[in-house]
């Protein structure tokens, strides 16, 4: 084999390894990626799901306030439920 054979074989070689390697790189770069997304929304729900269930405490808290309290009217000249008229 020539010279010039030589340097184009391994040349090509060289290329052939480096373009398989850099491919590889960039699957486990866009795998890592998607993975990170999949944390992220099993986060955002996860976030979701605790306001959620404190929305429904703090509205039960309310149910059971207004029941167990009663509330006099506002007066509308005054601002107040009956005070401050004198």
């Amino acid at each position: 084999m020539s010279r010039t054979a030589k340097a184009t074989l391994a040349t090509t070689t060289l290329l052939c390894g480096g373009v398989i390697w850099f491919v590889h790189y960039l699957q486990r770069a866009e795998q890592a990626a998607m993975h990170s997304g999949v944390i992220r929304d099993e986060e955002r729900t996860r976030i979701k799901r605790e306001r959620q269930l404190d929305f429904e405490m703090q509205r039960e808290l309310e149910r059971e306030y207004k029941q167990s309290q009663s509330v006099s009217p506002v007066d509308e000249v005054s601002g107040a439920g009956g005070e401050g008229k004198g």
